[in-house]
């Protein structure tokens, strides 16, 4: 995360605090700045990788400020706006080249799916995500601060370690992500932390966000505690970072491709959502089938023409309102659907 904080600082944290947080404009500050700019002179900024590449260098208005780039309340405001932002900007673009490019419009069509549901989806993930911020950011402002196991040289662990990083981020957080999960469906937090994102039985790419805030972090922790650890290349960081979201939007999709007895993709997600207590993986369904909360998607699922079909639907529907009673003890999940009957159905 200092790769990225270096080059949104080249870019534009150092002209937005010395703009707002000007050294010499303080009483008593003359020669504050030359003071500050003296020091950053005797212990000069390191420019990172990533913004070499882009061609950008140490901003002149990093000597400017009172805030220094080092200074931890400086990197802490800025990593919760980068993580607000840049996740509001992944949110947004992949989920809606998902949803032009990939999501079958036929969902709407479904008993289950909400009147303005992509619009209330949109807003769950709008007031999750500044909260969702301010909860990872100290997580990302330890490995700012050198707290973490990121690495930027591959010989400090070889090659081979280099590669397999991958497998063992993958099955890590798949392992504590499925008990996470799992936990969020017990019934003292149900309600409460978890119920919000499953008013989405039919969900799209939109819905890939919408959780509540602390429903949101407690899947994401495994991310954040994984290079604190176990060493992780910068590098693959960040790229690890981005798979997760995107990710993440494509077992929202409705796009049921992946049939595979280990892959839990949309159509093991889709199973879920409808079906509550099956399917708590993230990537794999290997810790489901050692668990004995796996379901088989249905096979209806993968065929243009049963996946959308009355009968199909009709199914889901009857099965999904009687877990919907077994787990709350009620149908209240009928407050949430819309009109059956307004439904078009083939």
């Amino acid at each position: 995360m200092d790769y990225i904080l270096g080059v949104a600082d080249n870019l534009f944290f150092d002209a937005i605090y010395a703009t707002v947080l000007p050294a010499a404009s303080f009483a008593g500050s003359t020669g504050t700045n030359n003071t500050l700019k003296g020091e950053y002179i005797n212990a000069p900024i390191v420019n990172d990788p990533i913004s070499d590449l882009l061609g950008l260098s140490p901003s002149p208005r990093a000597y400017e400020s009172l805030f220094r780039r080092d200074d931890w309340q400086r990197q802490a405001f800025s990593l919760f706006l980068i993580t607000w932002i840049f996740g509001l900007i992944v949110y947004f673009v992949f989920a809606s080249l998902s949803y032009f490019f990939i999501f079958d419009k036929d969902t709407f069509k479904h008993p289950k799916f909400l009147k303005n549901q992509i619009r209330q989806e949109m807003a769950q993930t709008m007031c999750s995500l500044p909260v969702m911020a301010i909860f990872t950011a100290p997580f990302f402002l330890a490995e700012v601060r050198g707290y973490s196991k990121l690495y930027a040289h591959v010989e400090l662990h070889g090659t081979g370690y280099l590669w397999f990083q991958f497998p063992l981020f993958l099955l890590f957080t798949d392992f504590w992500i499925y008990l996470i999960h799992r936990g969020l469906h017990h019934k003292s937090i149900y309600k409460t932390i978890h119920k919000p994102h499953h008013k989405w039985i039919m969900p799209t790419p939109f819905a890939s966000h919408a959780f509540h805030p602390v429903d949101g972090f407690s899947q994401s922790l495994p991310y954040h505690i994984f290079p604190f650890i176990f060493p992780l290349h910068k590098y693959a960081y960040i790229g690890l970072f981005m798979f997760i979201n995107i990710w993440t939007i494509m077992i929202h999709d409705g796009e049921y491709v992946a049939n595979s007895p280990i892959v839990n993709g949309a159509a093991c997600h889709t199973m879920h959502h409808l079906y509550f207590n099956y399917n708590y993986g993230q990537y794999t369904t290997l810790w489901d089938r050692l668990l004995g909360s796996y379901r088989q998607p249905n096979m209806e699922l993968f065929y243009k023409e049963t996946k959308m079909g009355k009968a199909e639907w009709e199914k889901q529907v009857k099965e999904m309102e009687k877990v919907v009673k077994e787990v709350e003890g009620d149908d209240s999940f009928r407050e949430y659907a819309a009109d059956a009957s307004q439904k078009k159905t083939k």
